[in-house]
Order: C-alpha cells, then sequence, then structure tokens
C-alpha cells in the first residue's frame, strides 16, 4: 500500500502554467494534490468536461464562482464542482491551500482538462465583486 510521507513529497510543475508547483498524485481512477496558490496565481474561470472535483480549503478564504452563483469560502470548507461547471477562484487572503481531488483524465496533472470559456471577463468581474 502507498504511502506518501508529507517530509518525502516533492512539488511538480503545473502543467498549465509550469510556474506554479503542485504536490500531485494520480493513481489508476483519481488524480489529488496539495495545491498553494498566492495572489496572481489562480487559473482564470474554466470547466472540466471530463473531470469532477473536490477541493477542501486548509489555510485561506475564497471568493467562489460556481455556475451562475459566487460565495466565499474558509480554511474547513469542502467545495465540489460537478464536471462541466464553470468555476473560478479569486484569493481574499494572500495565499491558499487546498487539497484537491479529481477523475483522472490525460496523464494525471491536476490541470488537465482545463477547457476556457467565451465570457471570461464577466465572470472574473464577477468574481471581484465577492468579498
Amino acid at each position: 500500500m502507498p504511502i506518501f510521507r508529507k517530509d518525502e513529497m516533492e512539488a511538480t510543475p503545473d502543467v498549465a502554467r509550469p510556474h506554479i508547483k503542485m504536490i500531485q498524485y494520480a493513481g489508476d481512477l483519481l488524480k489529488v494534490g496539495i495545491v498553494t496558490y498566492k495572489k496572481g496565481d489562480v487559473p482564470p474561470p474554466h470547466y472540466h468536461p471530463n473531470d469532477e472535483q473536490w477541493i477542501y480549503i486548509l489555510s485561506g478564504k475564497l471568493a467562489v464562482l460556481l455556475g451562475d452563483e459566487t460565495t466565499t469560502a474558509d480554511a474547513g470548507d469542502l467545495i465540489f464542482i460537478p464536471r462541466n461547471t464553470v468555476h473560478g477562484i479569486r484569493l481574499l487572503d494572500d495565499e491558499c491551500t487546498f487539497f484537491a481531488c479529481k477523475n483522472k483524465s490525460g496523464t494525471g496533472g491536476l490541470s488537465e482538462d482545463y477547457t476556457d470559456v467565451n465570457n471570461l471577463d464577466e465572470l472574473i468581474e464577477k468574481l471581484e465583486m465577492q468579498e
């Protein structure tokens, strides 16, 4: 049974934005990771046609866009993102760390299966309004 020890885990480059490092692992059916974003690092709103996703916030506070709704989420909150649901985040603190779990698609990188949205500017503005 594989056990990944916290003092042995190493961050690897994000597949979509290699300047961001993530601790990420893939099994046969799932991919998981520990992601830390600093202000300016978060991906733009997008959706995943193949992945559903769970995010458990370990530290920090976020503005969260899920479909047509925005809200906030804090450490200890668990977020479920169904497939094909447009979603995005904005950091309300300087840094946020969360545990992510998704279906495995591609080679197993957490950022694979990102799909752009047509109304990106509108969605970013919506996130900017959430406090």
